[in-house]
């Protein structure tokens, strides 16, 4: 396994920093993946493989860090997305899309009975507790303890530049743990909403899925003390459930937000909520510039058509069932031990005793060499466009990956 060459995309990195503070933010920041062994600029994509400006190819377990879910360049969205884009996309009012979009929604999630969209995953968890304060006339709202709901002043995980009276009025308790969420509960004032995710999901640590009865312990709390119950799932919506994530553990929130794998790729974002919350939600007001853009409501429907047609969750779980059997059979094999968390189509793997990452870092890099894109730090994701062949060649490099490692291990 030799390195691959990354000349052109470390030439527009060197550009980048000239014009762009740190060249690279957020996701793409240098350092959050391997250094020298991923590409930085990416040129093509299309079904579950990336092509980067050095003409380097892979299969991808990231799909641009979820949107992805029927696939890059998936030919029923991007028919839907040009027919809407030849009659129209940004205008003064909205497109019929809008309304069929709110329609399908609603029809395929238990207890929803009204939408509203915006673009981003960060304006939906924000917008939700504008809501659940509103109809329920509270301030304080909580948390599960370092869980990412965006990166708006009250939630942002570095904090740096947001005075701490944004989280004033947030309060933390612990993942699978309901009796530091009763504490939540008697603050004064009492709560106004208790914002979960469907499971744990922070990136550098092993996702942990919901203990039995924690979430249905919530919904029951948020019930019996008038609180709003949010689920976040813009990061897994759509690949475990199409009604939402939490209906595997049978449990149905007030609100419910999306983003991600929503439109395919085309920002998006939506709230759905129940009608005891219809009146709260017209009343907060909420806009944007391109909220009236038709391409990506249309790129959505054809989306969740693609979806309910084919069983998309289920599968991008077997895919990821055997990606992810795989990959414990390499590890065992090469005398490694591993973690591989998650549900099966949103999986992600850490080393034993790899607290810094080390062993992570140098894998994914062996992989990128090989051609397949994983990230060390980060959960991974499937995709519809993920077959068996994808994941038996994804599995002959990295069982190469492992080898090389142990290689290095011993000498």
């Amino acid at each position: 396994m030799s390195e691959h060459v990354l000349k052109n995309s470390e030439a527009l990195y060197d550009r980048a920093r000239r014009v762009i503070p740190g060249g690279l933010y957020g996701h793409q920041a240098r350092g959050l993946l391997t250094r020298g062994s991923h590409p930085v600029f990416l040129e093509s994509a299309s079904g579950c493989r990336l092509k980067d400006v050095d003409g380097n190819e892979y299969i991808d377990f990231l799909c641009a860090y979820g949107p992805m879910v029927v696939g890059y360049g998936n030919e029923s969205v991007e028919r839907a997305a040009a027919l809407q884009r030849e009659a129209c996309d940004t205008m003064n009012v909205p497109a019929p899309a809008m309304v069929e979009l709110a329609e399908k929604l609603v029809g395929l999630t238990p207890g929803a009975d009204w939408v509203l969209f915006a673009k981003n995953g960060s304006d939906v968890t924000t917008w939700s507790l504008a809501v659940a304060r509103a109809a329920t006339g509270r301030d304080n709202v909580a948390v599960v303890a370092g869980t990412y709901h965006g990166v708006h002043g009250w939630c942002n995980q570095l904090e740096k530049g947001f005075p701490g009276s944004e989280r004033s009025t947030v309060v933390n308790f612990d993942w699978n743990d309901l009796d530091s969420l009763d504490r939540c509960l008697a603050v004064e004032g009492g709560l106004a909403a208790v914002m979960v995710t469907p499971f744990r999901h922070e990136a550098f640590s092993d996702s942990q899925l919901p203990a039995d009865g924690f979430l249905e312990g919530v919904r029951q709390r948020c019930s019996k003390h008038g609180a709003v119950m949010i689920v976040d799932d813009v990061r897994a919506g759509f690949r475990l459930h199409l009604g939402g994530s939490s209906q595997l553990w049978g449990v149905t929130p007030d609100l419910l937000l999306y983003s991600k794998a929503l439109a395919n790729g085309y920002p998006l974002s939506a709230m759905l909520g129940v009608d005891s919350l219809r009146s709260a939600a017209r009343e907060v007001f909420y806009t944007g510039t391109f909220g009236t853009q038709a391409v990506p409501l249309a790129a959505a429907v054809a989306t969740l058509d693609f979806l309910e047609d084919r069983d998309g969750p289920s599968v991008m779980r077997e895919q990821g069932e055997s990606l992810c059997s795989g990959l414990r059979e390499q590890a065992q094999a090469a005398g490694f031990g591993v973690t591989i968390s998650g549900p099966a189509a949103i999986p992600f793997m850490t080393f034993t005793d790899d607290s810094e990452f080390a062993l992570s870092r140098r894998f994914a890099g062996l992989c990128a060499d090989g051609g397949v894109f994983i990230h060390p730090l980060h959960n991974w994701f499937l995709s519809t466009a993920h077959s068996a062949e994808d994941i038996e060649q994804a599995l002959s490099i990295t069982t190469d990956a492992f080898s090389r490692l142990a290689q290095e291990r011993e000498g």
